[in-house]
């Protein structure tokens, strides 16, 4: 048995480095303003992904993802760690999508992408921690969904064994394929580039970036001889997509700010658990208004 697996995942700024410059006047993100890295628990999700490839010989990994040019970065990495190939949805109507929209825009490229037993993906990002675009692809898709994933036990018979963290402890379950599964950062980490696959693809580009290079573009001839280096980009139109689902358009939720916050203590106090103790606390975290 060989499986079709898509791997969502998503290139995210370092959310460590958040500065002035870190929001839009419209209330979005301004990548451009921090370092972009890929998204951490998506890693633990690839890994999950390529053990499948090791486990069921001509398995396929593909890699799907949502962003401007740069993101073809995140392509490149999991081709670097022994994905097959990947896309990437770019398109200046996909830009300042919320969960909702995200979702509906990755949605119909895995309808386009078409043949599929498992889509795998983080949790969730760091720079939303809302945890709904992989159950929200779920649902569009009709798909069933397995959520908090720590380690995918087994796939046999058209049904996949998972464990899955739970409060208080881990569950296993068992379900029918097709099926969308998100994956913890307490997953095992992925593992490293191959030295082979870094000098395979190392010079793969999607279309924006070799446009942007023009005439400058090194060993431009490598990409007619080679096709696997040409990075594969969607449109809305690509993709068939609803301009007015995707992006601002389709985006219900706002942002207000985004602020880096670091707690600083600036003085202890020793409580002895008396109940004066206690309700002195109780009014100075009020009159500070920390709580209440």
């Amino acid at each position: 048995m060989s499986l079709k697996i898509v791997v969502l995942a998503k290139q995210v700024p370092d959310t460590h480095n958040v500065g002035k410059d870190a929001m839009t006047a419209e209330g979005t993100i301004n990548r451009s303003a921090l370092p972009a890295i890929f998204n951490p628990e998506d890693l633990n999700a690839l890994e999950q992904a390529l053990r499948l490839k090791d486990a069921f010989p001509g398995s396929t990994v593909t890699i799907l993802t949502m962003g401007p040019g740069r993101a073809a970065d995140v392509i490149r990495e999991g081709l670097y760690r022994g994905a097959d190939n990947g896309y990437l949805l770019t398109d200046r109507a996909f830009a300042g999508a919320d969960t909702l929209a995200t979702s509906y825009a990755l949605a119909t490229a895995i309808r386009k992408i078409g043949d599929y037993d498992i889509i795998i993906g983080g949790r969730q990002a760091i720079d939303g921690d809302t945890a709904q675009v992989g159950p929200q692809v779920a649902q569009k898709l009709g798909l069933s969904q397995v959520t908090y994933a720590e380690e995918i036990l087994k796939v046999e018979n058209k049904n996949i064994t998972i464990k899955r963290h739970i409060d208080g402890g881990v569950e296993t379950v068992v379900a029918p394929l097709p099926i969308l599964i998100t994956i913890n950062s307490s997953a095992a980490p992925c593992r490293p580039r191959n030295a082979r696959l870094v000098m395979k693809y190392k010079r793969a580009l999607g279309v924006q970036e070799k446009s942007a290079l023009g005439d400058q573009l090194p060993y431009a001839e490598l990409y007619d001889q080679r096709p696997y280096l040409n990075l594969a980009e969607w449109s809305v139109a690509d993709v068939d997509g609803d301009l007015q689902q995707c992006g601002l358009n389709g985006s219900p939720t706002k942002v207000k700010a985004v602020r880096n916050i670091v707690f600083q203590a600036k003085e202890s106090k020793t409580l002895n658990g008396s109940e004066s103790d206690v309700e002195s606390l109780i009014v100075e975290l009020l009159d500070n208004k920390i709580i209440g």
